[in-house]
């Protein structure tokens, strides 16, 4: 029918590559339209994984990226006028005048989406609040869709995920109505990883080179639920991906009311934020990522250097 458009939800990974690859496949090519919400933060690699997709299937991948030039402008009228206090384990918290001179020195637009996010809302996400997917992926692909809709057309989103990706997917339909003229489906819910890898071999398309390079996944660099042996890999590979998100700690902890915030968040039983600072930021954690189970020892091998390929999925053999 001339009035579906199949939008394919793109990410420079090996699961979203098959989803393009089947809706190329399977729909007219002038009725899909592959999407990338762009974070921020990613690898360099994934923006020319993306360029080789297109200029391989010879399609273009819409680039969607989030603005917060409104929010961060009316949080600097907030923080300047705030004459509030509160209190954070026991310590009287509040915007000094030190601290909003601190804070609106920093609080500008940067243009960078995940970074804006951070400094909007004066922290990094979490594990137990994940803003970030909500609001630089799933808001924009949302609000693209919605314009579709609007446009009179029907919307069948492509989604690759599969069941055995984790709990969270265990139960994914494959396909689902999500709300008038808008559904979603998930053609490789019942596939696994390396039946993925396959189904790319066999339409010659080479996976993202960073599936090579230590990476389980292709998305943030880092992701804040980044594995130890993640951060490891990614230390010990692109460094300046740690010395970028150090400079990030600085610029969040100086809108942060707090006065401190680091990328990888974890328990801590310190009142004084800039103790859990200095025990929690992203070179401490680099640090970890380097000890044995436990954190007591340093584990030799990860002092070596890496090799030229190392993948998770045997895709050096």
């Amino acid at each position: 029918m001339d009035n579906i458009r199949h939008v394919i939800s793109v990410s420079g990974g090996k699961d979203s590559a098959a989803t393009l690859l089947l809706a190329l496949e399977r729909c007219p090519r002038e009725a899909v339209v592959p999407i990338f919400c762009d974070t921020g933060n990613e690898h360099q690699a994934v923006y020319e994984y993306l360029t080789y997709l297109e200029q391989a299937l010879d399609i273009t991948i819409h680039r969607l990226k989030a603005d917060f030039s409104e929010q961060i402008a009316a949080k600097r009228r907030f923080i300047a006028r705030d004459q509030r206090t509160r209190r954070v384990n026991g310590r009287r918290v509040r915007w000094s005048n030190k601290a909003k001179r601190r804070a609106l020195e920093v609080l500008h637009p940067t243009g960078n989406p995940f970074l804006d996010l951070c400094l909007w809302k004066g922290r990094f996400p979490s594990r137990k609040a994940q803003f970030c997917t909500e609001e630089l992926k799933r808001n924009m692909a949302v609000s693209f869709q919605i314009d579709l809709i609007d446009a009179d057309y029907r919307v069948v989103s492509w989604q690759g995920v599969r069941r055995d990706e984790s709990l969270n997917r265990r139960n994914a339909k494959k396909i689902e109505r999500i709300g008038p003229s808008l559904y979603a489906f998930r053609p490789l819910v019942e596939w696994t990883a390396m039946q993925v890898f396959d189904y790319c071999a066999s339409k010659n398309l080479r996976p993202n080179p960073l599936y090579s390079q230590g990476c389980n996944r292709v998305g943030c660099m880092p992701c804040i639920n980044v594995s130890k042996m993640e951060l490891r890999e990614i230390a010990s590979r692109w460094p300046e991906h740690i010395a970028r998100i150090s400079e990030w700690e600085h610029m969040v902890g100086c809108v942060s009311k707090r006065g401190a915030s680091t990328f990888l968040t974890d328990s801590h039983d310190a009142a004084d934020r800039r103790e859990v600072f200095a025990d929690l930021n992203i070179h401490a954690r680099v640090d970890w990522s380097k000890t044995s189970r436990g954190g007591k020892q340093y584990d030799m091998l990860a002092f070596l250097e890496p090799v030229a390929c190392s993948s998770a999925y045997g895709l050096c053999e």
